[in-house]
């Protein structure tokens, strides 16, 4: 494992490639769980930058705040089939990617960046999801800033299901309700 700055240095070196060739109005960028924070903490570095941001980001149960912080943490804990508890492999990747960096740098944990001009933003997760309120989390601070921001939460599902089981209906209803967000979204 590379800890942090290295994935954001990575995905923010692709993304300047492919502005050579691309509109940044034509672009998206999102991921889920870890990827859903990278991709977010991208948002955040690219605008530190001044570098011209997606115009859309899609989180799918994002890992927005790599410490316990949230009540999901808690009430979930036990619950989510696919990340049952924080302590163990979940939290111990968290200190590693942090690299003794603080938790709530906003490039770690994005939920703590500022979202002025955050682009419009699709998030997705599950009433039995342990990262539910980092999904939360964000999705409130996206609102709050003034920003686009719609959450989608099913019943019953834990963390990630909607795209491990591709058999259930949500399934199916994230992919076309992400369908049609980037239709809306993209130029």
């Amino acid at each position: 494992m590379h800890p942090y700055p290295a994935a954001l240095n990575d995905v923010v070196a692709v993304y300047k490639e492919l502005l050579k060739d691309y509109d940044p109005a034509k672009m998206a960028i999102g991921g889920s769980s870890a990827g859903g924070n990278l991709s977010m903490a991208t948002i955040h570095k690219l605008k530190m930058d001044g570098i011209p941001t997606p115009a859309a980001y899609f989180g799918g149960t994002p890992w927005t705040d790599v410490a316990k912080l949230g009540d999901s943490y808690f009430t979930n804990e036990g619950i989510d089939r696919i990340l049952p508890v924080y302590e163990g492999e979940l939290g111990d990747q968290a200190i590693m990617y942090a690299g003794g960096e603080d938790m709530k740098n906003p490039l770690i944990s994005p939920v703590y960046g500022d979202f002025s001009t955050f682009p419009p933003a699709q998030l997705v997760s599950g009433t039995r999801d342990l990262l539910l309120s980092t999904t939360i989390r964000a999705h409130r601070n996206i609102r709050a800033a003034g920003g686009i921001a719609d959450l989608n939460v099913y019943e019953g599902i834990s963390h990630g299901e909607f795209l491990v089981y591709t058999h259930m209906p949500e399934n199916k209803t994230v992919y076309t309700e992400l369908g049609e967000f980037l239709k809306k979204h993209l130029k």
